[in-house]
């Protein structure tokens, strides 16, 4: 079957999330903060990924939002950071993230194609909706999904199941894009065609699923279902 349905991941493939660090840092020239600022945006999306999965096994949701303010203030924590007003405005520009630089022409290259386009996320919709707002992606996607719906973190596959129920459309008419070497993996193995965005050069994750293709940003994902 031909792609009729390109998904994407939200944070880390069509948002950076390190963009709320680098932002502050830049903002607030406090020279503590200045230099762990790269520190803490890891460590806060790994805490924050790491939560996702502990609470899917565990069956203990709470929304992404949640998530994120636990995640945010493990890393604070852990790079010496207890100022209030600095994890105020982290919070506030994550609602902000800016979007990569290739997203929106790449967007509206698809839906020229006549792709149908969405997100599928972690993300809370009210989170969700305030990133695709100020990134300006609103009138290039059909639709934006949330794992509250359904109330488990991905990689549970009925995460993935919400994509043929809100587009009609077979496994194999999707191709599915994330910047998760496990997310990936698991809509491989769930039966997308997927595209692993690898930005950072990392090795491949030891899983049972692997993606069709890898990439290092998303500028060629219109040439893929071309």
């Amino acid at each position: 079957m031909p792609i009729t349905t390109c998904i994407f991941d939200a944070y880390g493939t069509l948002f950076d999330v390190s963009g709320a660090a680098r932002i502050a840092a830049q903002e607030i020239g406090d020279d503590s903060f200045t230099k762990v600022w790269s520190r803490v945006a890891n460590d806060w999306r790994l805490k924050q990924l790491q939560y996702t999965w502990l609470r899917a096994i565990t069956g203990d949701h709470t929304n992404f939002w949640q998530v994120t303010q636990d995640g945010l203030d493990w890393a604070l924590e852990a790079s010496g950071q207890s100022d209030p007003a600095l994890r105020e405005r982290l919070l506030q520009l994550y609602w902000e993230l800016p979007a990569y630089v290739e997203v929106h022409k790449m967007l509206i290259r698809l839906k020229a194609a006549g792709m149908a386009t969405g997100i599928l996320s972690n993300g809370s919709p009210d989170m969700l909706d305030g990133a695709v707002q100020s990134a300006g992606l609103a009138d290039v996607l059909d639709a934006v999904l949330s794992v509250e719906d359904v109330g488990i973190f991905k990689p549970d596959a009925r995460v993935y199941d919400m994509v043929g129920k809100a587009f009609g459309c077979a496994k194999e008419q999707v191709l599915f894009v994330s910047s998760n070497g496990w997310d990936a993996a698991a809509a491989s193995g769930y039966g997308f065609t997927t595209a692993w965005v690898n930005r950072n050069g990392e090795p491949q994750d030891r899983l049972p699923g692997s993606p069709a293709h890898i990439l290092s940003d998303l500028t060629n994902i219109p040439d893929l279902v071309a």
